[in-house]
């Protein structure tokens, strides 16, 4: 008779993350073996990402697909599971229709940008998650820093960073590349 290997403290860890029934309105996501519960976000917040859907929708060189707050599930390293994060926003070509039939928990392969605004846990937004879609080799990450008073774009992401970074004030536009190829405007942030 064959016996059932003993789970690892990796396998407890994400078999008890995805049994989590967060209260309504919070997002849980598991950052670098921690499970991190973010409240629901502030009227600000939201306007920032609605000023970014608006322009990237309308001006983008090839046509996106927005998904707001889709599950993805990032690289893990070593010893702990894969991240499972909730970007704030998640792009992909519309020609790929890689949120159609979609499980709650997708791989990234496929997105070309993910946004993040700042909210009550910014290390995670600054640090935690750029290491994480970097380690995932998403293209482009755009933070929102609302304590800073700036947009950072992120790219080329090479061994868990990113090796560059463009930053422009608010009131500030920020050049997207390829495949959105247009400047963001950032006026409205402030």
């Amino acid at each position: 008779m064959a016996h059932e290997p003993m789970p690892t403290q990796t396998d407890i860890l994400l078999e008890g993350f995805l049994a989590l029934d967060t209260p309504s309105g919070f997002r849980a996501e598991l950052i670098e073996g921690e499970i991190v519960a973010t409240p629901p976000p502030d009227g600000d917040h939201e306007y920032y990402l609605s000023t970014v859907f608006k322009q990237v929708l309308r001006k983008s060189a090839t046509p996106m697909d927005l998904s707001g707050h889709k599950g993805l599930i990032l690289s893990g390293t070593g010893a702990r599971p894969a991240d499972h994060v909730i970007p704030d926003a998640t792009f992909a070509p519309e020609a790929l229709r890689l949120f159609q039939g979609a499980p709650p928990w997708m791989p990234s392969d496929g997105v070309a940008m993910v946004v993040e605004v700042t909210s009550s846990k910014p290390y995670a937004d600054r640090v935690a998650k750029r290491h994480g879609y970097a380690r995932a080799g998403i293209p482009l990450y755009l933070l929102v820093d609302r304590d800073k008073s700036a947009t950072t774009l992120f790219s080329e992401p090479e061994k868990g960073d990113y090796l560059t970074r463009h930053t422009a004030l608010f009131g500030k536009s920020i050049a997207l590349p390829a495949p959105f190829s247009f400047d963001l405007e950032t006026g409205d942030f402030l």
